[in-house]
């Protein structure tokens, strides 16, 4: 069975347990997901979210830039309520609202760019490193690096984090579900700038 996105998804939705880790599981459990989630536990993974439940309460927080040409909205999912009132998750959210006002992500994460839209990166980066005479064997490691520079540019997990950028967002979402316990998903976000298309 293949080991698709929505699957990888849908496992770290489930456990709280990050993506490559995810990944690598699926791969050896066939892309069936319970054996993944056996094997996770197997090395020692604990699961975040109280086994399994699903992270449905959170709230939405909105932040306006003081030039009041910037707002953001972001919505940030954890599965019980008592830990969306925590006063941890409403820094964080506090804190990451400013983050996409000042780092202007695209999306989410890389399992959220369009297929189109990596296939057309992956071209341009191809042709860029082919113009620099870069030999073909070598050209595919350049487009896969420069691809990975893309996603910390553009995805809000992988950027590095406004506040501390020798972390990314995705470090600092990790060190908070381990502080309340609980899977913590970032669910959506719209960033609004005047005169923006």
């Amino acid at each position: 069975m293949e080991v698709t996105l929505e699957l990888i998804k849908k496992l770290r939705e489930e456990t709280g347990i990050g993506v490559m880790e995810c990944k690598q599981a699926l791969i050896e459990a066939g892309g069936d997901i319970e054996k993944a989630k056996k094997i996770l536990r197997e090395k020692g993974k604990e699961f975040l979210g109280g086994g399994g439940r699903e992270a449905k309460e959170g709230r939405v927080e909105a932040y306006i830039h003081h030039s009041g040409k910037v707002g953001v909205l972001v919505e940030v999912n954890t599965v019980t309520d008592f830990a969306a009132n925590s006063e941890e998750f409403r820094e964080f959210l506090k804190n990451l609202a400013m983050h996409i006002a000042a780092a202007k992500p695209r999306w989410v994460s890389p399992e959220d760019v369009p297929e189109e839209v990596i296939a057309e990166e992956k071209a341009i980066l191809r042709a860029q490193a082919e113009k620099e005479g870069k030999p073909p064997h070598i050209v595919e490691k350049i487009v896969e690096g420069r691809l990975k520079k893309f996603f910390e540019e553009n995805c809000l997990l992988k950027q590095p984090y406004v506040k501390d950028p020798s972390i990314t967002v995705e470090d600092v979402l990790g060190e908070l579900r381990h502080k309340i316990s609980e899977d913590i998903v970032i669910k959506r976000f719209a960033r609004f700038e005047v005169g923006e298309e």
